[in-house]
């Protein structure tokens, strides 16, 4: 039982979460789902057992906003059939849509926005939630449970986002730009690897401006130099995600190539190759800039594995346009790829822009794009074929048990591809364990191949300190 509040609420709860969106909305659900066990409820998956339902969305695009919708009205009929009392909306379509799910859903019992997470046990509990709150941003003493696998972990260290990208609506709901203090990202995952976590994954609506609000010069690039240093008791690796292109400093680069522990990966989104459709994005630069910049990350990092993402259809895309940005996939033979179809915010600045593509025309650009890149990877991959990768085991295959899942360096989780296994030597795999890998297939996203007993363990280093962050199964996301 829980000690009653100022309010008189003792009542321990069962709490079930949903989560949609990005790993930067993960990592708000697991704060949420901290603050909650902190104060002494439960986290169950069984939403026909929870007390309250929480669901957590996001409303970046339109089929972002309708699955989140979907969502909220299918745990709704929880409190018809099952034993739920409450229902909380959270996150990104609270900031955008507050008054419609006030007004459209009645069966919503409390709204949290994205700078409201604090309030999360209020909403809960029934206290109800205060509006006009400061910005949120967690830090490495707020209670969290992790939803990840116990091998790998999100650790967000900004948020907000200054860019003034015509097509996006994030800083009108997540804010400025204010980064995590440095000592404070450093403590998170310290305590992570101390519990034996493998990798740390840094994220951020831009990881390269990391810093820059409190006067750190190359931030980044010393935050990712501390973080190789940290010592601890096995093999690790670090990456960070959403990297600015005219923000990849010399410094940064030259830091990714010195350490084994940072990932060679670059994930830095485009968005296009177009002057023209770029300078309409607001956000400059042209193809020939990017090869450039993607000639320089390749010399300095050999090896290393760049991805990024494009939007087509975007007001004012001529056929033009989105020849010179098919030209520019093929020069730059990206290692992953994602294509998104424009769409059209009512709050964004780029829904006043005339212009307009029409959805037939963008969904053929969109598979044209990816059937371009389907080749490129092809082709990459079958130059794999035959050498051996280190991987981390992620575990058996959700679809078929005659198959392991792994993932080299250059795969982030849940966004690009997997390394399939299908054959090991005498030592079966283990989720969470590095171990090295024979390429022996290729297919167009996927590698298969066989795990290799190991000769010797990858270098370690010793020591860590106290086990402070709860760790939970991903199940319990639910």
């Amino acid at each position: 039982m829980l000690t009653p509040s100022k309010t008189g609420y003792s009542k321990a709860l069962k709490v079930g979460f949903v989560s949609l969106g990005c790993p930067k909305n993960l990592v708000d659900s697991e704060v949420m789902m901290g603050e909650l066990v902190a104060r002494g409820h439960e986290l169950t998956h069984r939403p026909d057992e929870a007390d309250v339902l929480v669901v957590n969305t996001c409303s970046f695009i339109d089929p972002a906003k309708q699955e989140s919708v979907d969502t909220i009205l299918e745990m709704a009929e929880y409190k018809k059939t099952g034993r739920a009392q409450r229902l909380v909306v959270a996150g990104c379509l609270v900031e955008r849509f507050r008054g419609d799910i006030r007004g459209q859903i009645p069966e919503v019992d409390a709204l949290v926005g994205t700078n409201e997470l604090g309030q999360i046990i209020a909403a809960c509990e029934g206290e109800g939630v205060r509006g006009g709150a400061d910005p949120y941003l967690y830090h490495d003493l707020t209670p969290r449970v992790l939803a990840t696998p116990k091998h790998y972990a999100y650790v967000k260290i900004a948020e907000g986002c200054d860019h003034p990208c015509s097509f996006c609506v994030i800083p009108q709901y997540r804010g400025a730009f204010r980064s995590r203090r440095f000592e404070s990202v450093i403590a998170e995952a310290t305590r992570l690897f101390a519990l034996g976590v493998r990798e740390i994954n840094l994220i951020g609506q831009d990881t390269t401006c990391y810093g820059e609000d409190f006067g750190l010069k190359d931030g980044l690039a010393l935050l990712l130099e501390r973080l190789a240093g940290i010592e601890t008791s096995h093999a690790k690796w670090i990456r960070f995600l959403y990297a600015y292109p005219n923000k990849v400093t010399q410094r940064l680069l030259d830091t990714l190539a010195a350490h084994d522990s940072l990932v060679k990966y670059i994930d830095m989104p485009l968005q296009h190759a177009s002057a023209a459709v770029l300078k309409r994005m607001k956000r400059g630069a042209s193809g020939d800039i990017f090869l450039k910049l993607i000639e320089r990350i390749r010399r300095t990092i050999p090896g290393v594995a760049i991805r990024t993402s494009f939007i087509v259809g975007f007001p004012g895309e001529t056929e033009e346009d989105f020849e010179v940005l098919c030209d520019f996939v093929r020069e730059a033979q990206f290692d992953r790829l994602g294509v998104f179809r424009y769409s059209d915010e009512d709050t964004s600045r780029s829904y006043a822009l005339d212009g307009k593509v029409d959805g037939r025309t963008t969904y053929r650009r969109q598979r044209k794009l990816m059937a371009l890149q389907r080749r490129i990877a092809r082709a990459r991959n079958r130059r794999l074929v035959g050498r051996t990768l280190d991987v981390l085991v992620e575990g058996p295959s959700a679809e078929t048990d005659l198959l392991w899942e792994a993932r080299q360096s250059g795969q982030a989780p849940e966004i690009d591809g997997l390394t399939l296994v299908n054959d090991f030597d005498a030592r079966p795999p283990k989720a969470g364990e590095f171990r090295k890998l024979m390429v022996t297939e290729a297919h167009d996203y996927d590698v298969v191949g066989r795990l290799l007993e190991p000769d010797e363990e990858p270098p370690m280093l010793r020591a860590g300190g106290p086990a402070l962050v709860q760790i939970a199964p991903a199940a319990l996301a639910v």
